[in-house]
């Protein structure tokens, strides 16, 4: 009797993974190629972890043209609590800042 040829063996487990293109270019996704929408809550998330009664009424001014003037009078003014001022942490001026460029790219005329 002939001995079998060699036949080849059955792959046991996982398949390996084959890539089309194996030099796939990866990256993190910079900030401005987020949509519109991921943008707005990253910064209010910010806002709401040391500002929560900001955040609430940013989101309830969201999309209203006094949204902007609410923020930028924020700004000026100070947070007030009671009668002292206390400022913002320059993580919060930031994103503050970043939601009103925000609002005017989303409900811009």
């Amino acid at each position: 009797m002939q001995e079998p040829k060699h036949l080849p063996k059955p792959e046991v487990g996982f398949p390996t993974l084959q890539w089309d293109d194996e030099e796939l270019d990866t990256r993190p996704m910079p900030l401005y190629e987020r949509p519109l929408q991921a943008r707005v809550d990253v910064e209010l998330a910010l806002i709401a972890e040391h500002h929560i009664r900001i955040a609430v009424a940013i989101e309830s001014f969201w999309g209203h043209r006094d949204c902007v003037i609410y923020i930028q009078n924020l700004v000026l003014s100070g947070y007030k609590e009671g009668e002292k001022r206390l400022g913002f942490k320059s993580e919060v001026l930031t994103a503050l800042m970043t939601l009103v460029e925000l609002h005017k790219e989303a409900f811009a005329p």
